[in-house]
């Protein structure tokens, strides 16, 4: 039987050879960038970029509270002004109605 054409035959490999490589990989990238900070110190670039962000972060977050502040206070005046309508309305139709109450009441009668 050949064994070359099987499916499965490379399941009893030993990989730990790879994985040996894989850790001394990481460890050596690990001590050079340890090395650098040393040598350099973080990164101005980096050191940029963060504070550039958290600007950028913060205007944003105040751009965002402004166009809500503004939403919040117009849709106040649109309430407002429906509110004032209804109320102008029912006081008219309550007007009518005591009118024509006091007109079938006889109040009117002069």
């Amino acid at each position: 039987m050949d064994v070359e054409h099987l499916p499965g035959r490379f399941i009893n490999r030993d990989i730990s050879k790879g994985e040996v490589v894989d850790a001394d990989l990481d460890r050596l990238i690990e001590r050079r960038s340890r090395m650098r900070v040393l040598e350099e110190g973080e990164r101005a670039e980096e050191e940029a970029w963060v504070e550039s962000t958290k600007k950028a972060n913060a205007a944003r977050e105040a751009e965002l509270r402004e166009q809500w502040s503004s939403y919040h206070l117009d849709q106040a005046e649109r309430h407002k002004a429906v509110l004032e309508d209804l109320v102008a309305h029912h006081k008219q139709q309550a007007q009518k109605l005591g009118a024509s109450l006091g007109a079938s009441l006889g109040g009117d009668a002069a």
